[in-house]
C-alpha cells in the first residue's frame, strides 16, 4: 500500500467552509471572477489545508469548477472531484444529507475527515454505523467558514488517529 493511500481523506465543501455566507466586509471581486462571493475565500487556507497532509477530495456542488475556480485563489493543487450520483431521495434515509453515502463509499473504510456546512446528526449517525475506520465529520459554522478554530479541531483528530 502506498503511503498516498494510507493518509486520511479530507473530503471539502466550498459553499459554506471556504466561501463564508455571512462576511458583510468583503472586497469587491475583480471583475473577470465572475462570482463576486469567490473575494469571501481566504488565499491562505489552502496552505494550512495542505499542511494537515491528508488527501484532499473536492466534495462540493462545484465539481471540477472547484480545481479552475477555487483552487488556484486558494493556493490547492488540482485536487480529485468526488462525482455525485443522480439523487433518489427514495432510498435515503431521511434526515441524512445526500452527500453522505457517496463520501462514504470513496472513502472505503480509510480515516477520513468531511468538511461541510449541511452536516447533521444523522449523518454521524449512519457514518458511525457504515464506516469502518475512524471518521471525523466537521461541521463549519457556514457565517464564518473554516477558521483557526475549526483548521485546530482537524489537526487534533489527525494526531489522535495516527497515535491509534
Amino acid at each position: 500500500m502506498s503511503s498516498a493511500a494510507e493518509r486520511p481523506l479530507l473530503f471539502l465543501d466550498v459553499d459554506g467552509p471556504l466561501i463564508p455566507f455571512g462576511s458583510p466586509t468583503v472586497a469587491a471581486a475583480p471583475a473577470d471572477a465572475g462570482n463576486p462571493l469567490l473575494a469571501r475565500l481566504d488565499p491562505r487556507v489552502g496552505a494550512r489545508l495542505m499542511a494537515l497532509g491528508c488527501e484532499l477530495v473536492w466534495a462540493t456542488t462545484w465539481m471540477e469548477e472547484a480545481n479552475t475556480v477555487v483552487a488556484p485563489r486558494i493556493g490547492l493543487p488540482r485536487l480529485p472531484v468526488l462525482e455525485w450520483p443522480d439523487i433518489d431521495a427514495r432510498g435515503t434515509p431521511r434526515g441524512l444529507h445526500w452527500k453522505t453515502r457517496p463520501v462514504v463509499e470513496w472513502a472505503a473504510g480509510r480515516p477520513f475527515i468531511w468538511v461541510d456546512d449541511e452536516i447533521s446528526a444523522m449523518d454521524r449517525l449512519w457514518v458511525d454505523a457504515t464506516h469502518p475506520g475512524p471518521s471525523l465529520l466537521h461541521r463549519v459554522e457556514p457565517a464564518e467558514g473554516l477558521d483557526d478554530t475549526d483548521l485546530c479541531a482537524l489537526a487534533e483528530w489527525l494526531d489522535a488517529v495516527a497515535r491509534r
